[in-house]
């Protein structure tokens, strides 16, 4: 499979997704009617526009389903490997905006007021995931665990939150980290 036919599956992946999104009520874009290339701000503009302080873990997505493409289907096209980690970005981006994700969003992290990405946001983060993947691809392997561990404590030491975080407070709340998330 050649590149540009893989990027074109990509693609239809990206605005397949979209379109389920926007099918189940997910807005198009920010509710407040205006798109910001980057939301700096800890609000409810978070998640709703191109990029923000969320964005670079799915950046590391990438990163990680390039290692895991690598390690477990060696043997395939990076064109192929790209699709697959193109459909499980889209999937977790169709599932983290289903009520009981939100919901859970609500209830086990500091995100009390999480409502959902706006489509573009998803777009975006799927976006960044494919960044990710054609950066690990080029990258040494060094400078891609330098990004990812710059990004963890970047966003660790502005938002006291970042990836691990995320998915520790997603499946395993402890309160103790959700009170220090919490007392910014």
């Amino acid at each position: 499979m050649t590149q540009g036919r893989s990027l074109i599956i990509c693609g239809l992946i990206v605005m397949t997704t979209a379109a389920y999104l926007l099918l189940v009520g997910r807005p198009p874009i920010c509710a407040c009617g205006h798109v910001e290339l980057w939301h700096g701000a800890i609000d409810s503009g978070n998640s709703q526009h191109l990029s923000d302080w969320y964005s670079p873990s799915h950046l590391m997505h990438g990163f990680l389903f390039y290692v895991l493409g690598w390690w477990l289907l060696r043997s395939r096209p990076v064109g192929e490997r790209l699709i697959l980690a193109t459909l499980v970005e889209s999937v977790w981006e169709i599932a983290e905006n289903s009520p009981f994700v939100i919901d859970r969003y609500r209830t086990a992290t500091i995100a009390l007021g999480y409502s959902g990405d706006s489509v573009l946001n998803s777009v975006s983060d799927i976006g960044f995931m494919m960044l990710g993947f054609l950066l690990a691809r080029r990258l040494p392997v060094w400078t891609s665990v330098a990004i990812c561990v710059g990004f963890e404590l970047l966003t660790l030491a502005v938002i006291r939150d970042n990836l691990t975080l995320n998915v520790l407070m997603l499946l395993w709340p402890i309160d103790a980290i959700k009170a220090w998330q919490g007392a910014v």
